[in-house]
């Protein structure tokens, strides 16, 4: 069975109200996983052994599951034979009620504020996650938050971004407020946390010091 129609019966086959599919990709010759990885790279895939691991998400975009067929389309066109595995499905009753860490919920300026507070006073550039509690909100989210460049997050709905309060690549502190404010303006609730966090860093003649999250440079 080619790719795209496996797809095609796993998708007809998830329950009505799936939100996200979480599926694992193998190759019929091991030394086609690299070519795989390439084709579906729009998809984020991680690596797990001899196996790619990735998420299709029913809101469409670069990993919705029009998406997904195409780029299977273009593995089945190149004659790499893959086989592909359901390994979970998130539904929209389990998605969405997911809220911050703090398991409350807060005005997002405001727990990026807190996590400012935490952070010691020389601190020079961060990498945060922004996490918001429907998975409804992830396209307007994006679009208000164009400034600070948001990536897509694997693990929560939401995304990442980084943040230099001196110099360097990242959003600086107030315009990451702002973006966070007009989320508050429309009613869009979550919240702010500082994965990691770096102190008086210098960059000669770099943009800064690199994070490397799930073998992708962020």
């Amino acid at each position: 069975m080619r790719l795209a129609q496996h797809w095609q019966l796993i998708e007809e086959n998830l329950p009505a109200d799936w939100e996200e599919a979480r599926v694992s990709l193998t190759t019929e010759q091991p030394g086609e996983l690299e070519r795989a990885a390439q084709v579906l790279g729009p998809l984020n895939p991680g690596r797990s052994g001899q196996k790619l691991v990735f998420s299709v998400r029913r809101a469409g975009g670069a990993s919705g599951p029009e998406a997904a067929r195409r780029l299977f389309g273009r593995l089945d066109a190149d004659r790499v034979w893959c086989v592909l595995e359901l390994e979970d499905v998130q539904a929209a009753s389990e998605l969405e009620p997911t809220g911050p860490a703090t398991g409350e919920t807060a005005a997002l300026a405001e727990s990026f504020d807190a996590a400012l507070e935490q952070l010691p006073p020389d601190w020079s550039d961060l990498l945060c996650e922004l996490e918001v509690t429907s998975s409804d909100w992830l396209p307007r989210t994006a679009l208000l938050c164009a400034p600070i460049n948001p990536t897509r997050s694997r693990e929560v709905t939401g995304f990442l971004f980084r943040c230099a309060r001196r110099a360097g690549y990242g959003v600086s502190p107030g315009m990451a407020r702002r973006c966070l404010a007009r989320l508050d303006a429309e009613g869009i609730t979550g919240g702010v946390r500082v994965l990691r966090s770096l102190s008086d860093t210098q960059p000669v003649a770099t943009q800064g010091p690199v994070w490397y999250v799930g073998g992708k440079v962020l």
